[in-house]
């Protein structure tokens, strides 16, 4: 299946720009929207278009989109080169922890740090948390956060050489297991069937850590898009990016049942009102 995707890079002209500082660390954050609360993670190589188009679907839906750029250039177009040199700088920063045995990443306090910004802006029982793919796992680990009650991990990647792992410390991951059990919380995750970056042992990982709690949904190869950008298409090179990269833009459409199961997810646990869903999104 293929789906169009844009050519160009996004200049998020429709976004309010913002400089947060959290514990005198100062980041750029897209903010789109009215409503509660969603902090939506950019995906590896950065916020590309297809993360911006997900943040607008997101706004269409009900919600304030918080989007912080955490890695590469914001609205860029993802290309091979430009994305492998952002992947590399990534892999060597003190805020990440890309490889096994490196723990929970520095940057999810900030993150959590995000998500009470967010929460006291909004209000409204809490806040959602989206992660991508690099950031698939920061949106868990945001749950040590008491304002985070709707975590959606989408592909996650981390860590890179270990393909059962969780991007997690130890005591971190007892943390968030407890505070799942402890207030009932529900966590939804999407990759796709034979995805080399997050496997089946990393879903029965998270499933070992978070019992019921955890609801790990599938894909088939086939139903992504075959058409996907350069960076998606010959790095990461297999299917991958549920909503994103390899989503198809068709009323009905796996992908598309997929992003709309994430927002009735959101709408439910955050209390805001689902609208109509079709081929473009929320109407």
């Amino acid at each position: 299946m293929t789906t169009a995707h844009p050519r160009l890079d996004d200049p998020l002209d429709d976004f309010s720009h913002r400089v947060i500082d959290v514990d005198t660390v100062a980041k750029t954050v897209h903010v789109i929207g009215s409503g509660p609360a969603v902090v939506l993670l950019p995906e590896m190589p950065g916020i590309s278009p297809d993360v911006a188009r997900l943040a607008r679907w997101l706004r269409d839906a009900g919600f304030r989109v918080y989007l912080p750029s955490l890695f590469g250039v914001d609205g860029a177009y993802p290309t091979a080169d430009a994305g492998q040199a952002v992947i590399r700088r990534a892999c060597v920063s003190a805020e990440f922890r890309a490889f096994a045995g490196g723990g929970t990443s520095p940057v999810v306090a900030w993150l959590r740090g995000l998500a009470r910004v967010a929460h006291a802006e909004c209000g409204g029982p809490g806040v959602g948390a989206v992660g991508l793919c690099f950031t698939g796992n920061f949106a868990l680990t945001m749950t040590l956060e008491p304002a985070v009650i709707a975590p959606v991990v989408n592909h996650p990647s981390l860590p890179l050489d270990d393909p059962g792992g969780l991007e997690l410390a130890a005591d971190d991951a007892a943390r968030v297991a407890e505070r799942i059990r402890r207030d009932g919380l529900k966590v939804l995750a999407y990759r796709f069937e034979n995805d080399r970056w997050c496997t089946g042992q990393r879903f029965a990982a998270y499933r070992t850590l978070l019992g019921d709690a955890f609801d790990g949904r599938v894909l088939t190869d086939e139903v992504a898009n075959s058409n996907p950008p350069p960076f998606f298409r010959d790095v990461v090179g297999c299917a991958h990016s549920v909503t994103t990269a390899h989503l198809v833009d068709e009323q009905g459409h796996p992908t598309t049942r997929a992003r709309d199961e994430i927002i009735a997810f959101l709408a439910e646990r955050l209390g805001a009102t689902t609208p109509d869903m079709g081929a473009d999104g929320p109407n």
